[in-house]
């Protein structure tokens, strides 16, 4: 088969991978705490075709590029803009850290905030009904919650005083790159992670902030730019195919 084609048809796939990350930033532009993922490009070399250069010396032929191809797809964690809501049950993080939720299955997963509400056994838990694994009990009677930038959440319950009920704890991965980023904002580190435990404010983890909520990192216009320059790639690896096709045709004439 014509090389071509080759170039041309991992050039397609490569786009297409661009265009679906894309497609999945622009779709989570409203998700708290989404981070946006871009994808990376390297150079597909090759080597010049030349049976006269002896194999005991391909490692110093020159190279040829032969298009690129989709690397990898990164998670980029810049932080995302606060919004303030004025909301008790909404907390941000203003720095690197993450708090810890019970998953399904008793599994550990990683929220970067949001919106929280007192579940049915009163335990404070994310608004998609997963639990702060701090386990933080919430009275019955509790009429105002208040969280510190330290972390710790006291209750109000009728005309008394405050109480401490707990302290929201953060963690800090060492590598974010081992981070999943799952749907709803969260967060599973692959194994072989380190999760190293905090509390806010120490090892660069940051503080939380109550009555804000963290935006996503996708910025709109960037994300069309990227999105037209794709395309673009995209169209042009097709007409790559069509023209490698063309002088295919062209060339089976002559042989008539």
């Amino acid at each position: 088969m014509n090389g071509a084609f080759y170039i041309s048809s991992v050039g397609l796939q490569s786009q297409q991978r661009a265009l679906d990350v894309i497609a999945g930033n622009i779709a989570n532009v409203n998700t708290p705490a989404f981070k946006r993922s871009q994808v990376r490009f390297s150079e597909v070399l090759a080597m010049r075709n030349d049976p006269d250069v002896p194999r005991a010396d391909l490692d110093t032929m020159a190279l040829t590029t032969s298009g690129v191809r989709a690397d990898s797809v990164a998670m980029m964690n810049e932080p995302g803009t606060m919004q303030v809501t004025g909301s008790s049950m909404d907390v941000a993080i203003e720095g690197q850290g993450f708090i810890e939720l019970m998953g399904p299955n008793g599994q550990t997963l990683l929220w970067r905030g949001g919106t929280m509400k007192v579940g049915e056994d009163g335990l404070l838990s994310a608004v998609n009904g997963m639990a702060l694994k701090a386990a933080i009990t919430i009275p019955d009677d509790t009429s105002a919650i208040t969280i510190a930038a330290d972390g710790v959440v006291r209750a109000r319950t009728g005309e008394a005083s405050p109480v401490e009920v707990g302290q929201i704890a953060l963690v800090k991965v060492s590598d974010p790159a081992m981070l999943q980023q799952l749907d709803g904002g969260l967060y599973r580190a692959n194994d072989g992670a380190r999760l190293v435990d905090a509390q806010a404010g120490e090892d660069g983890t940051g503080m939380l902030v109550q009555g804000s909520i963290e935006r996503s990192n996708v910025e709109m216009t960037t994300e069309m730019v990227q999105l037209m320059l794709v395309q673009r790639a995209y169209a042009a690896n097709a007409q790559l195919i069509q023209a490698a096709d063309q002088l295919m045709s062209i060339a089976n004439s002559l042989r008539r």
